[in-house]
């Protein structure tokens, strides 16, 4: 006897309950009061009135109504009626709209949406997108009027007279282009090498920072040579004075030692300087470089200006005392090329032993010049013609060929002539020819050809049945043979097919 399935109970709305739900998830509470079996406490009743991202948009902030006059407990700052003066996003201001009684702000429009847990924390429900484009117009505007303000500065530093030493007007150019918001600070880029650390000093304080001696990519200076006996290494300057590799290639080596850097670049600038200032100090005519710096400068600088008008004003009277030979007298040919051949010997008084003085002897090439083959009178490629080089005096474009002189030439225009002449005669009797080799051709027999060509070629698919050493089997016999393999053998865009 089969037995038959309970059916599945019903619920109030007359719908199926799972009898596989276990029994703490079916069984309603007591504050619910249902007697018979029931999930409608299991469902969630707010899900009908609640609004997530996928919500409708609500419009953030609109305004409703705007009053005239300050109403009692709206915001004492503004005068709306839908927040107060904690939650009021306005500029404070000095005297709120409570007393002035002006300048009442509009209500905003105040929703209730009952939220769901992504909804409350959706930042963007209820932005519009079309307001961004006002904020790019914004900048657009701000970028333009900064262009136009900075034109308009360039033009008026253009127009005013340049004052002082130009390098001080052009460092004050180099300044106030350096303040460029669009541009980044070099100054600050090169920060990656600091390092923050406390010094103490000789008072007993301590410095803010220290800058580090070297970046820490760079190979050190005590592993350029590792050889004891090379250049000392002062580890707690971190200073290596002399050259680490001494007998490398002065090109390659990218170090090569302190005193390198010490003697070239501003720091030679520097130490003339010093030694300059000391030196006029001492004599009593000059300023002492620590206690005015600049002055210092500006006297050394107007002392090497003057060093050098002398040196030039010097150099000009000497030349035109004695002559300036370097620009009166030009240089002889041969030095001027500087190649010769020639060879001249003398003795010691001066005379002239083997050879001969002012012979001017042309540079001669690595190429054989001016040799002639096989009898001829010109050398090879002195002729052109036809896109090929040949011999001038026969016209031949064989170079082991023998000269054929006069004769060569006639032969080859009477050659070029006849052809010439044969050519024109098969262009205007080129239908005639064709006409007369279709219809000397047997058609019944070139019918028959065609056939045996295709039965052979379906044939020669299999690579078997394929004559040894031959890329196809037809053999040409006749004339029928013949015309039958050329039109086989016809390309597609051939234009006499269709009319042969």
């Amino acid at each position: 006897m089969e037995l038959e399935e309970a059916p599945s109970e019903l619920d109030e709305d007359r719908k199926e309950i799972n009898p596989h739900i276990p029994q703490f998830m079916s069984a309603a509470p007591w504050h619910v009061n249902e007697a018979k079996a029931t999930l409608k406490h299991q469902r969630n009743w707010k899900s009908k009135h609640k609004s997530g991202c996928a919500a409708k948009r609500h419009d953030r902030g609109r305004k409703t109504h705007q009053a005239t006059k300050y109403r009692k407990g709206a915001c004492q700052n503004c005068g709306a009626m839908t927040h107060d003066a904690k939650a009021c996003l306005e500029r404070p201001r000095t005297v709120g709209a409570k007393w002035t009684n002006k300048s009442i702000a509009a209500d905003e429009e105040v929703e209730s949406l009952e939220l769901d847990y992504d909804g409350k924390r959706d930042r963007w429900n209820g932005y519009d997108p079309a307001s961004y484009s006002s904020v790019i117009e914004h900048y657009e505007r701000r970028g333009k009027a900064r262009s136009k303000f900075r034109k308009v500065e360039q033009l008026k530093k253009m127009m005013e007279p340049r004052g002082g030493d130009e390098e001080e007007s052009k460092t004050s150019d180099e300044e106030d282009h350096d303040h460029d918001e669009a541009k980044v600070d070099e100054s600050k880029q090169m920060d990656f090498a600091r390092v923050e650390k406390r010094v103490k000093t000789a008072g007993g304080g301590s410095t803010g920072t220290v800058r580090n001696l070297r970046i820490r990519e760079d190979q050190a200076k005590y592993l350029k040579n590792l050889d004891p006996n090379s250049a000392h290494f002062d580890a707690k300057s971190r200073s290596m004075r002399e050259d680490p590799l001494p007998g490398s290639d002065p090109s390659e080596k990218f170090y090569a030692g302190d005193n390198q850097d010490r003697m070239t670049g501003e720091a030679r600038d520097f130490q003339l300087l010093n030694i300059h200032a000391m030196e006029a100090y001492a004599k009593g005519k000059g300023i002492h470089p620590q206690a005015a710096p600049s002055q210092a400068e500006l006297h050394h600088r107007e002392f090497k200006t003057k060093k050098e008008k002398l040196k030039q004003e010097t150099s000009a009277r000497i030349k035109d005392k004695y002559g300036n030979a370097a620009c009166e007298e030009k240089l002889p040919v041969e030095l001027l090329l500087g190649q010769t051949e020639t060879q001249v010997q003398y003795d010691r008084a001066g005379r002239v032993i083997k050879g001969s003085e002012g012979v001017i002897v042309v540079a001669a090439s690595k190429y054989e010049e001016d040799v002639f083959l096989g009898n001829h009178t010109s050398v090879w490629e002195s002729f052109f013609a036809n896109g090929q080089w040949g011999f001038k005096c026969c016209w031949q474009f064989v170079k082991n060929s023998y000269c054929t002189g006069e004769a060569g030439i006639a032969a080859a225009q009477a050659s070029a002539q006849s052809l010439l002449r044969e050519n024109r005669r098969s262009l205007e009797g080129g239908e005639e020819i064709i006409v007369k080799r279709v219809c000397d051709l047997d058609e019944k027999k070139l019918e028959q050809t065609l056939e045996r060509i295709e039965e052979a070629e379906n044939e020669e698919k299999d690579e078997r049945k394929r004559k040894y050493n031959a890329a196809s089997s037809h053999d040409v016999f006749t004339a029928e043979d013949l015309e039958a393999y050329r039109i086989k053998r016809a390309h597609s865009d051939d234009p006499m097919i269709d009319f042969l």
